[in-house]
């Protein structure tokens, strides 16, 4: 079972951690050099594209981490595949208590008539920030995987 999952939880973490640190090398950076309205237009058109993938990903990853940490033949295996679960799984709280609701907030926005005082909420830097946390635990959850997989397959 073991020879099956794992190459699913490395192909999910995989595309997820490869998805997030794109977005913390080009996106995030561009977003950045925009004005304002622009920003607001480019943010509503990514996130529409990267919400349905990048949850998808994560929830492949924890269940099968989960299924792999439940049936490794090897201790060190289930060991690492739980915290590699886990850290999928934290990816998935930091993105729905502190990107979520900034991406729905956007969302909301109409770019030719943004607030009065989104200068003062612009959340450019505060939603960078916790993208760099989650790429962080992807790509930890990614390693992790990859030492998992040495050790078992």
């Amino acid at each position: 079972m073991t020879v099956f999952l794992l190459p699913i939880a490395l192909l999910a973490i995989g595309l997820s951690a490869g998805t997030l640190v794109g977005t913390t090398i080009g996106v995030v950076p561009f977003y950045h050099t925009l004005p304002a309205s622009d920003y607001v237009r480019a943010h509503a058109f990514a996130a529409g594209r990267y919400d349905p993938f990048q949850p998808a990903c994560l929830l492949v990853t924890v269940v099968a981490d989960v299924l792999v940490a439940i049936t490794a033949p090897v201790p060190a295996g289930r060991v690492l595949a739980g915290v590699c679960a886990l850290l999928a799984a934290s990816v998935v709280t930091v993105s729905v208590t502190r990107n979520v609701p900034v991406n729905r907030w956007l969302r909301s926005l109409d770019p030719e008539q943004l607030p009065t005082d989104f200068a003062d909420r612009d959340p450019r830097a505060y939603w960078t920030k916790w993208n760099q946390v989650r790429t962080a635990l992807a790509v930890l959850a990614l390693l992790g995987n990859v030492i998992t997989a040495g050790l078992l397959i």
